[in-house]
């Protein structure tokens, strides 16, 4: 008896190291089966209400969908993941499918994103459009004009870009053109609120420095949260539903986190996680 105590014990204590080890890596914030760790936040619906079931698993998949809708109706909506993080690698496959929502705006035709260092969805008010974050654009080909993927666009937020505070709303990557259903892996590595870079197959295809809360592009948010110049140093992580259907494969997060005090083991561990 004693000895099957201890063997009892040793494995509670293997399966508790297992679990640290695995937080300390890759983490699947999508399980593939529902939606039990994520929050919904859309325009013009109170938290947490998944209005017209917009988002959904189907197939493995998450998917936004618009076959709810009468119009689109400016219902922006953010699916949130449940905690916030400050240092990772997010890698999320996605592809854009079939027709554009009736009423969605001509620019969110095949687009949606990655949002990062999001606002609590819990601040966000009843009517809010978008999340104050940075915004890793994701957008899909229309078959007659480049359009470049993984750009950066700033609702409620300001970047350094080259150095100098960038204003615009949106700055393009230099990816190229993804068209059609296709899956396309996107990777945004956030290191707390010193850089950001957007990596498509390998390749940094935009860089930037210093996030920080500022600028306009998101309306009838709660002042108290919007402190203009507070250094966006973490924050939630969410996926947009601007209009067009869209389907993600997987969501991934490398919690980097506790290698930040440690620049040689950051590297290290960046170097591994960027050939997988």
């Amino acid at each position: 008896m004693k000895l099957r105590s201890m063997c009892l014990m040793a494995l509670v204590l293997f399966t508790a190291t297992l679990s640290a080890n695995a937080q300390k890596g890759w983490i699947n914030l999508f399980n593939g089966k529902d939606l039990k760790d994520w929050n919904v936040k859309i325009s013009k619906h109170d938290y947490k209400e998944n209005y017209a079931n917009t988002f959904r698993v189907e197939d493995g998949l998450m998917k936004v969908s618009y076959d709810g809708y009468k119009e689109f109706d400016d219902q922006y909506g953010h699916i949130f993941y449940k905690k916030p993080f400050s240092a990772y690698l997010l890698k999320v496959t996605y592809r854009f499918v079939g027709d554009q929502a009736k009423g969605g705006p001509g620019w969110a035709y095949r687009n949606s994103g990655a949002m990062l260092h999001c606002q609590d969805p819990a601040t966000m008010l009843k009517n809010q459009d978008f999340p104050i974050s940075i915004e890793g654009q994701i957008l899909g080909g229309d078959g007659e004009h480049e359009r470049h993927t993984s750009n950066v666009c700033t609702p409620g937020t300001l970047i350094n870009y080259n150095g100098k505070l960038f204003t615009p709303h949106c700055l393009d990557s230099k990816s190229k053109t993804y068209a059609g259903d296709q899956w396309v892996t996107a990777e945004f590595l956030v290191l707390g609120d010193s850089v950001i870079k957007h990596i498509i197959g390998g390749e940094v295809v935009l860089e930037y420095t210093k996030p920080q809360i500022g600028g306009g592009s998101v309306s009838n948010y709660d002042p108290k949260v919007k402190v203009d110049g507070k250094p966006l140093t973490s924050g939630y992580i969410s996926l947009q539903s601007e209009s067009h259907p869209i389907h993600f494969k997987s969501v991934q997060l490398y919690d980097l986190e506790p290698y930040m005090k440690d620049k040689a083991k950051l590297d290290k561990v960046l170097a591994k996680i960027l050939k997988e």
